[in-house]
């Protein structure tokens, strides 16, 4: 049986805790999190828990909950010093999935988890998580750091967030709606967003043998390629949200694991298609580029990456030139990229022609 020296003692350090190390966060953290404080906090950081009260503008209020993580592009951005953007994407992705049923998002609460703790890495992760909440409109009123020395290799960690929105009663978007010669609008996306990073690691190694290839630093259409890969999510809340006051909104899509094929049919009701049309929008050159190097079918593209589309709306013909127009005035790229149209008998749910 092992045993201590006589006189020695063990401290939280010695096996690989620095509980000074996590309270130094904690007081980093608390400015990034004040700049993104809204109606309805009651407390800031540091508590047990964290209370938001429901705006009281709401009568019939529905909470609306979403969970994601950033999955393994935390991967290319240890390789490449990407911690600043990574927060982003993690916002992003809870965010616009409680978006498609027209929820606003109320506040946002993340999990960040490594072995050892490195201060300057961790406060530049929540520094982005800071400004995708910005981007939402959401508060940052809590979460978990862990520093689980073994569970994870020096340098590395894992993200988790977790989004509450709202929205009335009467006002959910649940695609029932749709119906065919409706059209559908797709939003650009800001790159491969979140998704499909473990195949786009494949084809980098693929390509160059190493994510850390020296080529990572090339100019890539005006940018290095490390920029492109690393793009983070778009975040679409201030636009959609302004186009459902806007006009009525049938059906909302994020486009995020499964792609265009996948994503698509979770809002449609039965015995209808989305018929999208491929030339109705611009593919980015990362994904020419993936295609290229790693030899994928357009099939494969279409049910693993976004292809350039990140959001989805459905709406009614007569309100698809106004909604264009105020997708537009708030920044979005916009693109009328197919319609609704009846289902044939044994057909996807969903196919690009």
């Amino acid at each position: 049986m092992g045993s201590t020296q006589p006189g020695s003692s063990l401290s939280y350090r010695d096996a690989g805790v620095d509980i000074d190390a996590g309270d130094a966060l904690v007081e980093r953290i608390k400015p990034l999190a004040r700049r993104t404080m809204r109606e309805g906090v009651l407390g800031g950081i540091g508590g047990f828990g964290a209370l938001f009260e429901v705006p009281k503008r709401y009568r019939e209020p529905v909470l609306v909950s979403g969970t994601d993580g950033v999955g393994t592009k935390l991967k290319l951005a240890f390789a490449l010093d990407g911690h600043d953007t990574v927060g982003i994407d993690l916002v992003a992705m809870s965010v616009n999935d409680i978006l498609v049923q027209g929820a606003e998002p109320l506040f946002f609460l993340d999990y960040f988890a490594c072995g050892r703790l490195d201060v300057d890495i961790a406060a530049r992760v929540v520094g982005g998580i800071a400004r995708g909440c910005e981007q939402a409109g959401c508060a940052l009123i809590g979460g978990e750091t862990a520093e689980m020395p073994g569970m994870y290799p020096d340098g590395e960690y894992d993200l988790a967030g977790f989004a509450v929105g709202a929205v009335e009663k009467s006002a959910i978007i649940d695609g029932t709606r749709i119906a065919a010669g409706d059209v559908v609008l797709g939003l650009a996306s800001s790159g491969a967003h979140s998704n499909g990073y473990s195949l786009v690691r494949r084809v980098i190694e693929r390509a160059w043998g190493t994510i850390e290839a020296p080529q990572m630093n090339d100019d890539f259409h005006g940018g290095r390629f490390a920029d492109a890969v690393l793009a983070p999510t778009r975040i679409y809340v201030r636009a959609v949200l302004g186009l459902i006051r806007g006009v009525p909104v049938k059906g909302i899509a994020h486009i995020t694991g499964g792609g265009l094929l996948e994503n698509v049919p979770r809002v449609l009701p039965g015995g209808l298609q989305a018929l999208l049309h491929r030339d109705a929008w611009s593919m980015p050159p990362l994904f020419s580029w993936l295609q290229r190097h790693g030899g994928i079918a357009d099939a494969e593209m279409h049910r693993v990456f976004n292809c350039g589309i990140g959001m989805v709306v459905i709406v009614d013909a007569a309100d698809a030139a106004a909604a264009e127009a105020m997708l537009a005035d708030a920044g979005e790229t916009v693109q009328r990229i197919g319609s609704i149209v009846a289902r044939p008998a044994g057909a996807a749910a969903t196919v690009v022609v």
